[in-house]
């Protein structure tokens, strides 16, 4: 039954977000395309519930082919995020199109943030629990980590998200998911509107 009222949830809630967003969306597309070349949207490989990969939307905030000239993680100085997307990603704004992928149930509002294949090959038995739930817009470990841009800096900085960052997002969100209700969801989506600004 709370699977069922959490995709209720879910299509009524990414619904409605995506037609009140939807003048923002026009000023952000417009935004990117005088900034840089190429689409306004980027479709980044995702591993979703049960393992498998789907496309997640985002505003497309870095160069045209970053993922193919670096790592499925950016650091705080990256140099191939574009100036209007360093706003948005700043303002979060570069995540409003995943209303998009919860509308259409590959996402929910709440879950664990889907992952790059390249790391999700790296999950230990335990780690791919998370793949048994759908991922999620939010989730209590990207609350802790909504600065892990800032977190990710110096030589070894990808090392440092794969040995410390990561394990710890995934040891945050399988305790929560034991404990999960409607009620924690919704107070979880609270938190993150205000934390955007904050």
């Amino acid at each position: 039954m709370n699977n069922s009222i959490r995709r209720a949830v879910d299509v009524v809630v990414s619904g409605v977000g995506i037609i009140i967003l939807s003048p923002l969306f026009v000023l952000v597309a417009i935004a990117i395309k005088l900034d840089s070349t190429g689409p306004v949207f980027y479709r980044a490989l995702r591993v979703g519930k049960d393992g498998i990969p789907f496309r997640l939307y985002k505003f497309r905030s870095m160069v045209v082919d970053a993922d193919k000239c670096g790592p499925g993680i950016t650091a705080a100085s990256d140099d191939r995020i574009t100036r209007v997307g360093r706003f948005l990603r700043r303002t979060k704004i570069d995540e409003f199109p995943q209303l998009i992928n919860v509308l259409r149930g590959e996402m929910s509002l709440v879950g664990p943030r889907p992952e790059d294949p390249r790391y999700v090959d790296k999950y230990t038995s335990e780690q791919r629990q998370v793949l048994n739930v759908c991922p999620g817009i939010t989730s209590a470990a990207s609350l802790v980590y909504r600065h892990e841009e800032q977190l990710l800096s110096g030589e070894n900085w990808e090392t440092y998200y794969r040995n410390v960052v990561l394990p710890d997002k995934l040891a945050i969100d399988l305790a929560y998911l034991e404990n999960r209700t409607l009620i924690s969801d919704l107070i979880l989506i609270l938190r993150t509107i205000v934390a955007v600004f904050v």
